[in-house]
């Protein structure tokens, strides 16, 4: 069984942490006009010259990725890409957007080799982590999954977001079928923290997928009450749509819990990227 995410899996859930914080802005190529796409390429190409002469100009090696990306240009976007990870060690959100490239353009390998290097010095970085658990199980190794995930959970610290790996795990589970276990750590987490709208909407989803309908509408209800304002609409969504959509991987529920206690997400992914302002 499976569940669908609050926003689905984007191929760049930290996008807006990336390019000094901008928001995401969804820029389809074949929505701009040709005078668009023609100032969009003339910048990359003013990018371009700049890097010529200053190879680790960060200005331009984002402001060329962001062209290339607008563009729709996501294999040329690798290399400054690759290269703004390579300057920003100490920010593990690069690193984390280049193996989700990789892994968007079908280079598993290397995906997964940028994963674990996240995971080398932040064994508890979501982003990384769930990115790695979609690649074990699409090479059907949930056992690797499940050992990667309860890894983290063992060395997790007080600033840990416990939750959200807890609800990774449950994910790994209802892969496996395995829903008995999955709704036994929604219930714990919820017994943890009765705020947190995270493990009653997963349970919520799961409980849908199995036809209860009336026990999935009330959880669905108090996953609205619970959640910040910017996710009340999507969960009011999923509660309308009769029939939820399969993934293989279930949601990401890593965001952060609106609790008082505070705590602070995928098979080959289909979104394309999104250009940043």
């Amino acid at each position: 069984m499976s569940l669908l995410a609050l926003t689905g899996f984007s191929l760049f859930p930290i996008f807006n942490l990336v390019l000094d914080g901008g928001a995401a802005v969804a820029t389809e190529p074949n929505s701009l006009s040709t005078a668009q796409a023609s100032q969009i390429q003339a910048q990359a190409q003013g990018y371009t010259q700049v890097l010529q002469k200053e190879p680790d100009n960060q200005v331009a090696l984002k402001g060329l990725l962001d062209a290339r990306l607008q563009l729709g240009d996501i294999r040329a976007s690798l290399l400054p890409l690759e290269k703004i990870a390579a300057l920003n060690p100490q920010t593990p959100d690069y690193t984390v957007l280049l193996a989700q490239t990789k892994q968007y353009l079908g280079d598993r390998e290397g995906a997964t080799a940028s994963y674990r290097t996240v995971l080398a010095t932040s064994p508890q970085n979501i982003n990384a982590l769930q990115g790695l658990v979609s690649l074990l199980l699409d090479a059907k190794r949930p056992e690797a999954a499940t050992g990667a995930v309860e890894a983290a959970l063992k060395t997790a610290t007080a600033n840990t977001d416990a939750t959200a790996l807890k609800l990774l795990l449950a994910q790994i589970y209802l892969t496996q079928q395995r829903n008995a276990d999955a709704l036994g750590i929604y219930d714990a987490a919820i017994e943890t923290n009765k705020a947190d709208f995270r493990p009653v909407l997963a349970k919520a989803l799961v409980f849908k997928q199995m036809g209860n309908l009336t026990e999935a509408q009330s959880l669905m209800t108090a996953a609205v009450a619970l959640a910040p304002a910017e996710y009340k609409d999507q969960i009011e969504q999923l509660a309308q749509t009769t029939q939820p959509p399969k993934v293989t991987l279930a949601p990401n529920l890593s965001t952060p819990a609106p609790a008082a206690a505070p705590l602070k997400a995928p098979t080959q992914p289909t979104a394309k990227p999104q250009a940043v302002k």
